[in-house]
């Protein structure tokens, strides 16, 4: 099982970004997927989850979680983008029990002017 998170970045305050997480070893189709924030000096976070029904959870409605079952891919769509959006978002996968057990790298988005 292998997760890599790209699409991070700098950007405006006010700005888009959308992270992409590739998945490998498994299909989206059958676990569900997460991403995380870790910020500097805070705990990480969960900000977007997308269970293997479809259905989705977000703390956030700038932000969209989707995905891509051909591609086996998952994504995340955050607009306007503010500086406390600032950290590595972490895409992670659920195994069969529901725990959050297999993480990609990360891809770290800057939120300044």
């Amino acid at each position: 099982v292998q997760l890599q998170a790209f699409g991070g970045g700098l950007v405006q305050p006010g700005g888009s970004l959308r992270l992409s997480c590739s998945a490998s070893g498994f299909t989206l189709a059958y676990f569900a997927i997460g991403w995380f924030r870790q910020a500097p000096g805070k705990q990480r976070e969960l900000v977007a989850a997308m269970h293997n029904v479809g259905d989705t959870y977000r703390t956030d409605s700038r932000f969209t979680i989707s995905r891509d079952l051909a591609k086996n891919t998952a994504y995340l769509q955050m607009n306007n983008l503010k500086p406390e959006d600032t950290g590595v978002y972490i895409c992670a996968s659920q195994n069969m029990y529901g725990y959050y057990e297999y993480w990609g790298q990360g891809t770290e988005v800057t939120v300044s002017s």
